[in-house]
């Protein structure tokens, strides 16, 4: 059964940083693109920045510069280093391995507060 677990949220003040983490489990996603994605309150979910097995990064234009995706396929880990947080950023996080169908982790909540 696959199954993604993410870590690292919480609450932090603005400028501050948290790193989040999230573990596949079940198969081997080492031919995946890995993603992180976040949903504020009363938005649609959206695509943050994505990893592809081969390392090409993709930055939502929000978090560009502030945010960086990184993966170790052996481990079968993708990580957010979040850095500058803004209030805004606030939402639950979450993991996710892209395809057919595309695995969802249950998510972790980020606030910032000012």
């Amino acid at each position: 059964q696959v199954q993604l677990v993410e870590s690292g949220g919480g609450l932090v003040q603005a400028g501050g940083s948290l790193r989040l983490s999230c573990v596949a489990s079940g198969t081997s996603f080492s031919f995946k693109t890995m993603a992180w994605y976040r949903q504020a309150p009363g938005k649609q979910r959206e695509l943050v920045a994505h990893i592809t097995p081969e390392g090409s990064k993709y930055y939502a234009n929000s978090v560009k510069g502030r945010f960086t995706i990184s993966r170790d396929n052996a481990k079968n880990t993708v990580d957010l280093q979040m850095n500058s947080l803004k209030p805004e950023d606030t939402a639950v996080y979450y993991c996710a391995v892209l395809g057919l169908p595309t695995y969802w982790g249950q998510g972790t909540q980020v606030t910032v507060s000012l």
